[in-house]
């Protein structure tokens, strides 16, 4: 939580690819007032992440576009993924894109290094609604070739929607 700036994290997805596919539906379960179907992606994702939310999104429905976001309105949908940094390693400040898309009523994933979150603004400091990642970069063993696990951060009020187990100090 204190990497990705975000309120709550769960404990813990397969992996990175499978959690852009639970955050990208439960962006579209949470953001009720838009009623698109269409997801985007931006093309700096990693290509496996891609693939997974491809093999997700039709069953159910979703269509992805894949796009540079940078050059992207945001208009007609529900959510976005912006990978940081990007597949090619690419590191930007992606505050800009995160506020044109709340502009347009789109809720922000940012699949995010959590090395790199050491160095760099949080998800959470740019205005990103969910953070996902893999835990591997901290060192966690290959345990026979992976998956390792992966981690859903988000913003409080989307606490109820969250996959798996909630991570947190409560009081009763």
């Amino acid at each position: 939580m204190d990497l990705t700036g975000m309120d709550i994290s769960n404990a813990s997805l397969l992996d990175e690819p499978t959690a852009a596919a639970e955050a990208m539906m439960m962006a579209k379960r949470a953001n009720k007032k838009n009623k698109s179907n269409r997801f985007l992606v931006d093309s700096n994702t990693h290509p496996q992440t891609i693939t997974i939310l491809q093999t997700r999104a039709k069953p159910i429905g979703i269509e992805l576009v894949i796009e540079d976001i940078q050059n992207n309105d945001f208009s007609d949908c529900f959510a976005a993924l912006i990978q940081s940094p990007g597949t090619n390693g690419e590191v930007r400040d992606l505050t800009t894109d995160i506020a044109k898309a709340k502009e347009a009523g789109v809720l922000t994933i940012v699949a995010c290094d959590i090395l790199a979150l050491t160095l760099i603004k949080t998800p959470a400091e740019m205005g990103a609604d969910i953070a996902i990642g893999n835990s591997q970069r901290f060192g966690v063993p290959m345990g026979f070739g992976g998956p390792h696990a992966a981690f859903l951060a988000t913003r409080d009020e989307f606490k109820r929607m969250v996959p798996g187990r909630i991570i947190g100090v409560s009081q009763d």
